[in-house]
């Protein structure tokens, strides 16, 4: 079995390494530790997660997105002006806004009673549909 060190494994799949430590103790990415108690993370793993980003995008599952907080809603709102859109998502009565380009607006195929997820992370929200 080809195992990789954490720091390794998380430049290969473009995550940070605290990042990946917390995959681990969140049971996201198998991992196998060596005697010495050090995590080691089987090259299959990287692969199912290398996988499980090219399925999402060819427009795959959204289990793979790491945003902690993914929020399902209905689309109340879509008001477009230039460059910029203005979504307005109903979720469970509590209405959250983004603004977001015209382009991937449209390309969402975002507009008034569709389905989509806002993704919260940070100090950002970005809008998906399923």
């Amino acid at each position: 079995m080809d195992l990789l060190k954490l720091k390794e494994a998380a430049e290969i799949i473009s995550v940070s390494y605290p990042t990946i430590k917390q995959w681990i103790y969140n049971g996201k990415i198998s991992s196998v530790k060596t005697a010495g108690g050090h995590h080691r993370i089987p090259r299959a793993e990287i692969e199912r997660i290398l996988n499980a980003r090219k399925q999402i995008d060819r427009g795959g599952s959204l289990a793979g997105i790491s945003g902690r907080n993914k929020l399902m809603g209905t689309v109340i709102e879509a008001r477009f002006d230039g460059l910029l859109a203005q979504i307005v998502l109903d979720i469970g009565g509590q209405l959250i806004t983004a603004i977001i380009t015209s382009d991937a607006a449209r390309s969402l195929g975002l507009k008034k009673g569709v389905t989509a997820y806002a993704l919260i992370k940070a100090t950002e929200v970005m809008m998906i549909r399923e």
